[in-house]
C-alpha cells in the first residue's frame, strides 16, 4: 500500500453514519442542498469519495438521513397539554428548526423513504390529533394546513432582505417609503408609516397566523 493510500485508509478510519450525515447537515445549512455532492462532502471529510458509499448507499438515502436529523430536531407535541397548546409549540418549534435549516423545506414532505423521526414525527402529530377529538380525515386536513403555514412562513422569512425587526424599520424608512409617495400610494404610504411608529416586527405575523388556524379548526373537531 503507497503512503497516500495509508494515508487516506487512515483519514477513513474515523467516519461513522452519523458523522457524515451532520457533516452534510453542516454543508447544506452554509451553501444549501443544491451544491452537495458525495464528493464534494469527501473532500469536507478529509475522506475518499467511495468511503461514504459504506455508510450512504446515495445521495438519495443521504438527503433521507439528513431529513430525519431535522424531524428529529422538532419538538413532538406535548401529550399533557391541550391539543391547541401542543400543536402551538410544534409548529412553533418546526419554524426555529426551518430558520437553522431553510434547505430542507422543499424536502420535508418529499422524501419516499421516511426515517424512524420522521415517522415518529408524523405518528405524534396524528395521534395529538386524534385523540383531540379530529376524524382521521379531518386529522389530515389539519395537519396539512399547519404544515402549510410552517413551510410557507418559513421559505418566505428565508427570503427576506432583513433579518430584525430593527433592520425592518430601517429598511422601511430609508428603502420602502421614498418607494410610496403618499399622493399616488396613500394607503401603502400609511401602512408603511404606521408599522415603523408601531415597532412592528414582522416574526408576530406566524403566531398570528399559526392562532388563527388553530382557532379556525377548534369547531371541526367531533366531527367525521
Amino acid at each position: 500500500m503507497s503512503a497516500r493510500e495509508q494515508r487516506q485508509v487512515a483519514s477513513d478510519a474515523g467516519l461513522t453514519k452519523h458523522r457524515v450525515v451532520v457533516e452534510a447537515i453542516r454543508l447544506a445549512d452554509r451553501e444549501g442542498v443544491e451544491g452537495l455532492s458525495m464528493r464534494r462532502l469527501a473532500r469536507e471529510l478529509g475522506a475518499g469519495a467511495m468511503s461514504l458509499y459504506h455508510y450512504v448507499a446515495s445521495k438519495e438515502e443521504l438527503l433521507d438521513a439528513m431529513i430525519d436529523v431535522v424531524f428529529e430536531e422538532i419538538e413532538l407535541p406535548p401529550e399533557e397539554t391541550d391539543w391547541q397548546s401542543a400543536m402551538r409549540r410544534r409548529s412553533v418549534s418546526a419554524r426555529q428548526v426551518l430558520a437553522r435549516h431553510p434547505w430542507a423545506i422543499g424536502l420535508m414532505d418529499s422524501r419516499t423513504s421516511p426515517g424512524a423521526a420522521h415517522l415518529r414525527h408524523r405518528e405524534a402529530v396524528t395521534a395529538c390529533l386524534r385523540r383531540a377529538g379530529f376524524s382521521a380525515l379531518m386529522a389530515t386536513h389539519a395537519n396539512w394546513l399547519l404544515d402549510s403555514l410552517v413551510y410557507g412562513y418559513a421559505l418566505q422569512e428565508a427570503n427576506l432582505p432583513f433579518d430584525t425587526a430593527d433592520e425592518f424599520a430601517a429598511m422601511a424608512e430609508d428603502v420602502y417609503l421614498p418607494q410610496l409617495p403618499p399622493d399616488e400610494f396613500p394607503y401603502l404610504n400609511e401602512s408603511a408609516a404606521a408599522l415603523v411608529a408601531a415597532d412592528y416586527d414582522p416574526a408576530e405575523e406566524f403566531i398570528f397566523g399559526l392562532d388563527l388556524a388553530l382557532a379556525a379548526l377548534e369547531p371541526l373537531r367531533d366531527s367525521a
